[in-house]
């Protein structure tokens, strides 16, 4: 405290006997996501306050930035990005000034990268984390600071709530997940930018601290037990559908080709061929007469043998009214049919 005190009376006799302006002290710059703060500290000064102007070197010339100031800071975020700088910054007061403070400054190199932003989701026992590079100041567009600098990675560090060790990790990419975390523990996590190939990192996030969900784990009988009625199912679903497809097909051909067939007899005489003749060129004659032919079966010849009736052929009793037959008939009895054919 004395020590100031007689450094400001010595700079206030400096002043008095030489009459000059003290230049500003502490002159340096603030670059964060490349916006660019001049800042600087006033000097003391007893005849009253000060103003200041600052300026940077461009085209070989020196152009204001700030003129006659009383703020002791400067905005230089409109400068390139790209290139090397000199600023300067001096103290006025009335028509003197002092003497100039120059300092050199190159945005890509000396800006400082913020801290990125991060999105986290808890998913059972892990935690989904999404970085958000942080942005370029004094852009119109949607740039980032991952935009300027090709090897972007971060460095990420998360630690259970309440103990000192931390687990640290490098995301090559704007998304990671944190596995295998103890379930219902809260977890803190902090990120910043890194640039393997400049060897420069950048400011550590805040803290964001979750919650993971409980153990939602299941068991392996479970999934056993589910697996099997899973095919089991599956195995009735599949024999119903085959049933009900032979079902639809069955009923489309009943009706789309009923299944009408002939008598067993019928087919046996129409697979004659003599009889398909007959039936392909039938008789012309519709007058034509033919014998009346009484038929007498086997049993019935049999019957007569037992009674020892060796007269003529007669009529069997109790066989009710003669059997009328054609002469299609008659043909089909000379050749297959098993009957005995008489005369009337």
């Amino acid at each position: 405290m004395a020590w100031s005190l007689g450094s400001w009376l010595g700079c206030c006799l400096l002043v008095s006997a030489l009459g000059m302006v003290p230049p500003p002290k502490n002159v340096r710059m603030n670059s964060v996501n490349f916006k660019n703060i001049l800042q600087w500290e006033s000097p003391a000064f007893p005849k009253g306050n000060l103003t200041f102007t600052a300026q940077y070197l461009s085209y070989r010339k020196f152009q204001d930035k700030c003129s006659g100031t009383a703020l002791m800071e400067c905005d230089f975020s409109s400068l390139s990005k790209y290139g090397d700088y000199i600023l300067r910054v001096r103290a006025e007061f009335a028509d003197e000034h002092s003497e100039w403070v120059n300092i050199t400054f190159c945005p890509v190199d000396d800006t400082i990268i913020g801290p990125p932003r991060m999105q986290v989701e808890v998913v059972a026992d892990s935690l989904h984390i999404r970085f958000l590079a942080p942005q370029i100041h004094y852009e119109t567009t949607a740039w980032t600071m991952k935009s300027i600098y090709d090897s972007w990675v971060y460095n990420l560090q998360y630690w259970k709530n309440g103990t000192d060790e931390k687990f640290q990790t490098t995301p090559q990419y704007d998304f990671t997940v944190i596995r295998n975390l103890e379930p219902q523990t809260t977890y803190c996590i902090q990120v910043q930018g890194f640039l393997p190939d400049w060897n420069k990192t950048g400011e550590w996030s805040e803290p964001l601290c979750e919650q993971t969900a409980t153990d939602e784990t299941t068991p392996l009988w479970m999934v056993a037990i589910i697996l099997i009625a899973s095919i089991f199912v599956a195995v009735l679903v599949f024999l119903g559908c085959c049933a009900l497809v032979w079902y639809i097909y069955k009923k489309t051909k009943d009706t789309f080709s009923p299944g009408t067939s002939l008598p067993q007899h019928l087919k046996e005489f129409l697979g004659h061929p003599h009889h398909s003749i007959l039936l392909l060129f039938p008789l012309s004659d519709e007058n034509e007469v033919f014998d009346k032919l009484s038929v007498i079966t086997e049993d019935s010849e049999s019957n007569k043998r037992n009674s020892g009736d060796s007269s003529g052929l007669r009529p069997l009793s109790g066989q009710g009214p003669h059997k009328l037959v054609s002469a299609m008939d008659i043909h089909s009895a000379d050749h297959s049919d098993p009957l005995l054919l008489t005369s009337a």
